[in-house]
């Protein structure tokens, strides 16, 4: 069975965020060992600058990077990603299953992004929009498209 790990900088603090995470999750565990990981944010000063941009960054990303194993495809989410319709990700979820590893990782940042040398070393870059979104609700973006791909790639009911 594919096991999906999902890192992300943040913790969810709603409980209806989290209620939904938890559906999917559920939903989830029939298709994947499905992992989240959340890593705790570094704090924004009141005044910031590149410096400060920089060292956030470098930090949430590395405390990423030791949650990546050396074998796992690893999947960033970026702005200047791929843009996927759900059926072309469901079919390259399965490609990945097939290929490459029976690890996936997707990579959701801290609210200032990724850094050049963690979104260098990923397999691939995804988009979900051009538009910004909340990073909280990425998370169920990602739950929901990851397991519409499963239903797609099983042939099974979903709202298309």
């Amino acid at each position: 069975m594919l096991s999906i790990n999902i890192i992300c900088i943040g913790k969810i603090k709603e409980d209806y965020l989290k209620s939904a995470i938890n559906e999917y999750s559920k939903r989830l565990s029939k298709y994947c060992n499905l992992k989240l990981i959340e890593l705790p944010d570094e704090k924004l000063p009141e005044k910031i600058n590149d410096s400060i941009i920089n060292d956030i960054k470098n930090k949430e990303c590395a405390k990423i990077k030791e949650h990546i194993k050396k074998d796992s495809y690893t999947i960033c989410l970026d702005l200047k990603g791929k843009q996927y319709t759900s059926v072309e990700f469901s079919k390259q979820i399965d490609n990945i299953a097939l290929n490459f590893n029976s690890t996936v990782n997707f990579i959701i940042g801290g609210t200032l992004g990724l850094t050049d040398d963690l979104l260098s070393i990923s397999n691939e870059k995804i988009c979900f929009s051009k538009m910004t979104f909340p990073h909280q609700l990425i998370r169920i973006f990602l739950l929901e498209q990851i397991f519409r791909a499963f239903k797609i790639s099983k042939g099974e009911t979903y709202h298309w």
